[in-house]
């Protein structure tokens, strides 16, 4: 009888021990399942996603940026983008030093930076729509690219009709600082000076060209930190493309 009992205990303990294998069997399935799913979440990206993801990330990029530099020394106040006199006026910055213009070259380049935080803002719109006009080629390879891979694709393939769109706003921009007649009265006075080589240039399209790349290198930076930083998707979109796996 004992020995019966004790055959009948052995029994019992095996298959529980059996039952628990299987439940940690099935267990071990699911956790499997789960990161496999998770694992392949971002190759559900379609191409639409991503383009769209890419193209959000500018609009949040642009945003950013705008508000930064569109706002009182955002362009003066940053070595990075600070805008200086043109080369033109540099290479006769001591002539001109000596003929009583360093005040005037020093409000000069004041005035183009004013001028460049004046445009800002106004251009956000401008972006908005270039980015929504935007068609994006091969957009796997820019989204798996460099982390401003996006704001690159942007600035070559954009900025002739960014450059088209806001000049009117940089032209405005430098009237109202009163850039353009410092600038007039510099010029003429240094090639009403004898024995020089006179000087010439378009001061509208110097500050145009230095206000988009102060605005593309930060977008660069803004896009960056969008990818790597969870904290800087502030969007579902941006989530779901920048949270996958790339």
């Amino acid at each position: 009888m004992k020995k019966f009992l004790f055959i009948i205990s052995v029994l019992s303990f095996l298959l529980n021990v059996e039952l628990f294998a299987n439940d940690l069997l099935n267990k071990g399935n699911q956790i499997f399942n789960t990161l496999k799913s998770n694992q392949s979440g971002s190759t559900s990206l379609s191409n639409a996603d991503i383009g769209d993801g890419l193209k959000e990330a500018l609009n949040v990029a642009t945003d950013t940026v705008v508000g930064k530099l569109g706002s009182l020394n955002g362009f003066y106040s940053d070595s990075k983008i600070h805008i200086p006199l043109p080369n033109t006026l540099m290479k006769v910055k001591k002539t001109l030093d000596k003929i009583g213009f360093a005040k005037s070259l020093n409000d000069l380049e004041t005035k183009l930076n004013r001028a460049a935080e004046i445009a800002t803002p106004k251009a956000k719109e401008i972006f908005f729509k270039a980015i929504s006009e935007m068609t994006i080629e091969d957009v796997k390879k820019i989204y798996n690219g460099e982390d401003d891979a996006a704001t690159k694709y942007f600035k070559n393939k954009m900025t002739p009709d960014l450059s088209k769109a806001m000049k009117p706003l940089i032209d405005q921009s430098l009237s109202e600082v009163e850039a353009v007649q410092v600038y007039n009265s510099i010029i003429d006075r240094y090639n009403s000076t004898p024995l020089v080589t006179h000087l010439n240039g378009d001061i509208s399209d110097y500050a145009l060209t230095k206000t988009l790349d102060g605005i593309f290198y930060y977008l660069a930076k803004e896009e960056a930190e969008i990818r790597k930083n969870p904290a800087k998707r502030t969007t579902e979109l941006l989530k779901k493309v920048f949270g996958s796996s790339r």
